[in-house]
């Protein structure tokens, strides 16, 4: 079994994050892993976004799942943890956790599957080797 990397990006609660609730609304947890991951396919796996698509290649959820533990507030610093928990045929399992920056108390944690698509055909293809050797890390 391959033990894969695990990276952070930080982030801030914004004014329009928050709900009725005065805390972050549930479906920003969602754009707060995938604007992650986004950071962290240039920073940590050595291939943005934009050069993953000139290749023609996209990344599709099929599944997400979140337990939320507690709530994020406006304007509170926040750490978003994400790794590859499996590759599979033609896709990823990312689990995730996003922690409080000021006390590092779990907020929520969870799941992506992710499967890999080709833009020309928005179908699912197999992972390509050199893109599973970057993911590798």
């Amino acid at each position: 079994m391959i033990n894969y990397s695990v990276f952070e990006t930080e982030m801030r609660v914004r004014p329009d994050d928050i709900d009725m609730n005065q805390h972050v609304h549930n479906s920003k947890y969602f754009d707060y892993v995938l604007a992650a991951r986004y950071d962290q396919m240039e920073k940590n796996y050595g291939m943005s976004m934009e050069e993953f698509i000139k290749l023609d290649y996209g990344w599709v959820v099929s599944k997400a799942m979140i337990e939320y533990k507690r709530p994020l507030g406006l304007g509170d610093w926040f750490i978003v943890k994400t790794g590859i928990k499996e590759v599979l045929k033609n896709g990823v399992v990312v689990y995730f956790e996003i922690v409080k920056k000021n006390n590092s108390k779990l907020c929520s944690s969870g799941e992506f599957h992710y499967v890999m698509v080709s833009t020309k055909t928005g179908r699912s293809i197999q992972i390509p080797e050199k893109i599973l050797d970057r993911y590798s890390i």
